[in-house]
């Protein structure tokens, strides 16, 4: 999700920075390593915009422009509408369409630096990664992605709650008098 110099730069400060005694007592799970890095790239992309950007100065905006500016090291293929294999789920030739970051990973992604915020001294009600804005381009990047690739996203919804009631109601009935009778 980031160069690898933004990763060197994220794992040397979390090796260097604060927290050593942490990684002394026990290691970090993996999302942990993870989160961490995540938040370390995220400050460091805070530090470098002219003029940089303090955390408390942070807001969805900035968020949003930190996924644009992760785009350009994606690995998923985005097709664009006019190319030959837009909505081609498997296209039999390379193209000249975008990588892009995929949405599942930048969804991840969200919810690592969501968790840090909070876990840095961030209030939930100020937790720019928990904004309205993010969870609509997230759902854009979603619906977009699966329309490139042919494969329309659908929710799932209250499938389960309609088939429920309609199931045999009488069993239902019958079991709870039998439950009530024993």
């Amino acid at each position: 999700m980031s160069t690898e110099g933004a990763k060197d730069c994220a794992e040397g400060s979390s090796r260097h920075g604060g927290g050593g005694e942490q990684q002394q007592s026990a290691p970090l799970s993996r999302y942990e390593s993870q989160k961490r890095r995540d938040w370390n790239t995220f400050g460091q992309y805070l530090k470098n915009q002219r003029p940089p950007v303090s955390l408390s100065q942070c807001n969805c905006s900035h968020v949003l422009d930190f996924l644009r500016y992760l785009d350009q090291f994606g690995k998923t293929k985005v097709h664009l509408q006019g190319c030959v294999f837009f909505g081609q789920p498997e296209p039999p030739a390379p193209c000249t369409c975008p990588l892009r970051q995929a949405w599942g990973s930048l969804d991840a992604l969200i919810g690592r630096l969501r968790a840090a915020y909070e876990e840095n001294g961030g209030s939930p009600e100020t937790n720019p990664f928990g904004s309205g804005a993010i969870r609509v381009y997230l759902r854009e990047v979603r619906e977009c992605q699966a329309k490139a690739r042919g494969i329309p996203y659908k929710k799932k919804k209250k499938k389960r709650n309609q088939i429920k009631p309609n199931d045999n109601p009488k069993p239902t009935t019958t079991t709870t008098t039998t439950m009530q009778s024993s």
